[in-house]
């Protein structure tokens, strides 16, 4: 039997491991909220960044893509590759994937899906809503081994729009963000300016 895995972060755009198939799509029930601390991609323990995670909403959906694996080799491959990519994420879930927004049944029964939930008990570094701004600000700030917050939220916005999918939530954000750097370089700029002329 072949295994499905739905990506809705940086699966998206960076997969990492071996597959057979890849199929745009969503799931229904769920959304995608910059809800959970990253403390090992695009963080540290003393400054979290944030990455998506899902949260269950009735009536919404979270596009993505899902990915095909039939081989055994690269399903162990996968397997041992997402363990560790998604260690901070402490819930696995099997979903139903459509590719069809009119369909009754789905394109694909049971694909995995990762996801941090709101147990602080079993997912330490969960960080839960925030005003838009103070998300944005946090982005901005943060940085890990993988690179910065805001290059995590700027793929996640191109990726989306290259399937054709839109996300108000990922939309403002990136929005948000951008304005704060504008600003920041606006700041910059005029700090500049004024050092130049007290020469």
């Amino acid at each position: 039997m072949a295994m499905w895995v739905f990506g809705y972060g940086s699966l998206i755009w960076k997969t990492g491991f071996p597959f057979d198939e890849s199929l745009p799509g969503f799931i229904k029930g769920y959304r995608r909220v910059f809800h959970q601390g990253s403390t090992d991609h695009r963080g540290i323990p003393d400054f979290p960044g944030r990455t998506v995670t899902l949260e269950a909403a009735h009536g919404e959906v979270c596009c993505g893509v899902a990915y095909k694996i039939t081989k055994e080799e690269d399903k162990r491959d996968a397997l041992l590759h997402l363990e560790v990519r998604e260690k901070q994420y402490d819930q696995k879930e099997y979903l139903d994937f459509f590719t069809d927004y009119n369909a009754s049944e789905p394109a694909v029964a049971g694909v995995m899906v990762y996801i941090a939930s709101p147990d602080k008990k079993s997912n330490n570094n969960y960080l839960g809503p925030a005003p838009l701004e103070d998300i944005a600000k946090q982005i901005v700030k943060a940085k890990g081994p993988s690179g910065p917050n805001r290059d995590y939220l700027f793929n996640l916005e191109e990726a989306l729009a290259q399937l054709g999918f839109k996300d108000k939530h990922v939309t403002d954000l990136a929005n948000q963000v951008r304005h704060i750097l504008s600003e920041s370089e606006e700041l910059d700029i005029d700090a500049t300016a004024a050092t130049a002329n007290n020469v």
